[in-house]
């Protein structure tokens, strides 16, 4: 018999090498890029804004040419995607940055002692300063009294939409006039509860509580829709243990649900507050503004800082410089207070958020 000696098969070697851009390449392009930008605008005697989008096109188009040519179609693609990313990124941050930049650039000056812990009462224009802590404590017990409201209704709806109703109609419409609610101007919570307190209390009724409810409408949308998602969060292995111990069930949701999904919870509410701690006009139609210390809601007009802005610019009087340079000033403060909410709200979120076991 003859051996019959197998042929040797022919090995295809793939180089799984590909030429790569070097590792400056982004750098490189932004620089070769903002530099012809630069060049083409001086050159057409354009103004920051067109140089700039101009070099961003540049940047990207070149870099994305410059990968398919040295790289491959797939490295290209990765690299124009990533561009993209970034430079939304970067639009995303202009108006941020620049909004912040103005507010603090035109309101650190007007920041001292005085202007904390003073009222407008019996302000001479020019002679007796001002200050606008009637505005902050109008706007902490506002927002309080919206919080008081909101919290309780919203936290109730929430449990009420993932523990029992789950999946019924009345569920299913609540979710719906949630979402609606979500999205009502501002405007119409004031007027809302101007009408509401207008038959209550009588026509022309201004105070703080109003604007507490007013907020709280708006608040109320958040805190459902935050606490509801909270809440689907929590394992059903938790509820299904609770209940194999005998547990009843408002005690297994009180004890054992909410307390497990309190992290989120409480920096949903936080977060709810942020949002609405600035609205203008709903505060302008129901509580009106003073320029005393009001720290009564159920009496008299209450001022608020969103309030004490606007009427400081719409409204300057016979000293205009001054009072703008306050507004900006109450908007610095304002911001201050919302970026500590939300810094409340991560700290809270990390401290109260259940500990995983090893």
């Amino acid at each position: 018999m003859t051996a019959v000696v197998p042929e040797p098969s022919v090995v295809i070697e793939h180089s799984l090498q590909h030429p790569r851009l070097p590792r400056l390449a982004t750098p490189i392009a932004l620089v070769v890029a903002a530099a012809a930008a630069a060049l083409i605008g001086l050159t057409l005697g354009w103004g920051i804004a067109p140089i700039v989008v101009i070099g961003g096109i540049i940047y990207v188009v070149g870099l994305t040419v410059w990968s398919r040519l040295i790289e491959n179609a797939r490295a290209a693609t990765d690299r124009l995607v990533t561009s993209l990313v970034w430079t939304a990124l970067v639009i995303a941050l202009i108006p941020l940055v620049s909004l912040l930049y103005k507010v603090v650039s035109e309101g650190a000056p007007a920041i001292n002692g005085t202007f904390l812990t003073y009222s407008m009462r019996s302000v001479i224009p020019g002679q007796t300063p001002g200050g606008i802590y009637h505005a902050i404590i109008g706007t902490l017990l506002i927002t309080l009294g919206a919080t008081v409201i909101s919290v309780p209704i919203g936290l109730l709806a929430a449990v009420y939409l993932v523990e029992y109703g789950q999946n019924s109609r009345l569920a299913s419409w609540i979710r719906f006039l949630v979402d609606v609610m979500t999205g009502i101007p501002s405007i119409v919570a004031g007027l809302f509860a101007y009408a509401l307190f207008s038959i209550i209390v009588g026509p022309g009724t201004q105070f703080g509580i109003g604007g507490s409810v007013a907020l709280s409408i708006l608040m109320i949308p958040i805190v459902v829709r935050s606490s509801e998602e909270m809440l689907k969060l929590v394992p059903s292995d938790l509820r299904e243990a609770s209940y194999a111990l005998g547990v009843p069930k408002w005690k297994t949701i009180l004890k054992v649900v909410i307390p497990t999904a309190m992290a989120g919870i409480i920096t949903g509410v936080t977060l709810a507050i942020a949002r609405v701690i600035g609205e203008t006009a709903p505060l302008l139609i129901i509580c009106g503004a003073t320029d005393s210390v009001n720290t009564n809601l159920f009496s008299g007009q209450m001022a608020s800082l969103p309030v004490f802005i606007y009427t400081s610019y719409s409204n300057p009087g016979s000293d205009p410089e001054v009072l703008r340079q306050m507004a900006w000033g109450a908007a610095l403060v304002l911001i201050v207070i919302v970026m500590s909410l939300n810094i409340l709200a991560r700290v809270l979120g990390k401290v109260l958020s259940p500990k995983s076991g090893h």
